[in-house]
């Protein structure tokens, strides 16, 4: 029987999972899996994740006490709720997840370091090793130093919102572990630009700079790894077979495992030898004549920063309407208890009951004759989660 192109794939690149959906992960098996703010956000909004969220703000709630405000509690379940992602996804995959710092930190170094050792931190005190995560960081000449002191410290890096060899130079100058460049976003903007419909595979804009930084690394020897994101058709994941990992959407992986042929590898050490790369002497300066040259590099960058810092916006917000809605909950349930528990035993029992047997029994979730405060705010949750729908 022949094997699709999923199978084919990984048997000369590793196959990593961009996505924040945790069933995803479990159905494609990948080794690797990838998260953004955007993924983040979305999964957080599933239904199928609400446990992960609320569990999240619950735990910030009682980190910061009943004094602290609403905005205060969203705002640290925020900064830990892509950690409660990383460690469900760990328990499925056998290698590493890439968490991301704050985008809007993405032009401050000392800002990003601080993070970086955060996240870390939280992972760790979980009890999963450093070398099971990468800290995911912008391409600014800011984030690649600030990767540069982390990696130091072993603390693995993934720079991500990479468009140019330059950015790419100097992440690998200054030791990163991997880096993503963006495929995908790279033919947007060439489709814009020149304003074609499409590019045969072997012309996309964004495969030719993968392939182009791929070479570089290989033929001067660098240790990052170059992992290509940011797909929009299966014909750019096929044309950059070999390279050192892809991370690919659930829908596109499912593209390649429903389609059979042959599959050749395009990328390798060996052509890399033979390619007409030069090495280029990289410094600030440099770098900055390179990316303000680079009018692609330059957009996208800065478009990538803005698009993720509003989807964390957009999830701060999530967060604090969730948690209003959870506290209210809580609220009107020890209310509600409080007038039925008559003798102030912790329970109500059904002679304590003034309401119908069938609502009775529908509170008493474990059967036991009596209804917990916990019943009680997990019935009226469900009460005002039928509401809302």
């Amino acid at each position: 029987m022949a094997k699709n192109l999923l199978e084919q794939l990984r048997e000369v690149t590793i196959v990593v999972a961009d996505t924040g959906d945790i069933q995803a992960i479990e159905k494609f098996q990948p080794r690797d899996a990838t998260t953004n703010p955007s993924l983040i956000t979305a999964a957080a909004q599933m239904p199928q994740y609400q446990e992960i969220v609320d569990e999240t703000l619950k735990k910030a709630r009682e980190e910061l006490g009943t004094d602290a405000t609403p905005s205060d509690v969203a705002n640290l379940a925020f900064k830990r709720l892509a950690v409660a992602f990383g460690l469900k996804i760990l328990q499925i995959i056998p290698g590493r997840v890439s968490t991301e710092v704050d985008a809007r930190l993405s032009y401050d170094t000392e800002s990003t370091i601080a993070q970086g050792r955060d996240l870390i931190a939280q992972y760790e005190a979980a009890g999963v090793s450093r070398d099971r995560i990468l800290i995911k960081i912008a391409s600014t000449w800011e984030g690649i130093k600030a990767a540069e002191v982390l990696e130091k410290e072993g603390i693995h890096c993934n720079l991500t919102l990479l468009f140019g060899l330059h950015q790419a130079i100097a992440c690998a100058e200054a030791g990163a572990t991997l880096i993503s460049p963006f495929v995908g976003r790279i033919l947007d903007w060439y489709k814009k630009e020149t304003g074609r419909d499409s590019y045969p595979p072997a012309e996309d804009p964004g495969v030719l700079s993968v392939t182009q930084v791929y070479n570089y690394y290989k033929k001067f020897g660098y240790k990052t790894e170059v992992m290509g994101a940011s797909f929009r058709n299966i014909g750019e994941i096929t044309e950059l077979a070999g390279c050192d990992l892809l991370t690919i959407s659930p829908g596109l992986l499912g593209e390649l495992e429903s389609t059979t042929g042959e599959l050749p590898t395009k990328l390798s050490v060996e052509k890399a030898a033979e390619s007409d790369a030069e090495k280029i002497a990289l410094d600030k300066e440099t770098f900055d004549k390179m990316h303000a040259e680079n009018r692609m590099a330059s957009q996208k960058l800065d478009e990538g920063i803005k698009g993720f810092s509003k989807a964390l916006e957009s999830l701060e917000n999530l967060l604090a309407e969730r948690l209003t809605r959870l506290e209210g909950v809580t609220h009107a349930a020890e209310d509600i208890f409080h007038i039925y528990d008559l003798d102030g035993d912790g329970f109500i029992t059904r002679e304590e009951w003034a309401g119908t047997d069938a609502v009775f029994d529908a509170l008493d979730i474990n059967q036991d004759g009596k209804i917990s405060p916990e019943e009680m705010a997990s019935g009226l949750g469900a009460v005002f989660q039928l509401a809302k729908v």
